[in-house]
């Protein structure tokens, strides 16, 4: 017997990227042309666990940060604009 497809969750797009910043205590990058966009993902279980795995590639850089957006928030599909 063959199980019907499933509706897949709900998309929550995230997107995970990082890059070596100027100071620890603030967010601004030190060269924009070298941030490391790691990728974009449907929910945030998978945007952690790519998050994790660099932070911990880079754990002695401690100018190196990685972050998680969730781009799902900032995007209103109702009216097509992003907010």
């Amino acid at each position: 017997m063959t199980k019907a497809p499933t509706k897949p969750d709900t998309q929550l797009l995230h997107l995970v990227f990082g890059g070596e910043l100027d100071d620890v205590k603030s967010v601004t990058f030190r060269d924009l042309a070298k941030l490391d966009v790691v990728g974009f993902y449907p929910n945030y279980a998978e945007a952690y666990q790519a998050w994790l795995a660099k932070a911990r590639e880079t754990l002695d850089n401690a100018q190196m940060r990685y972050f998680i957006v969730h781009l799902h928030r900032l995007l209103d599909p109702s009216d097509g604009k992003a907010g």
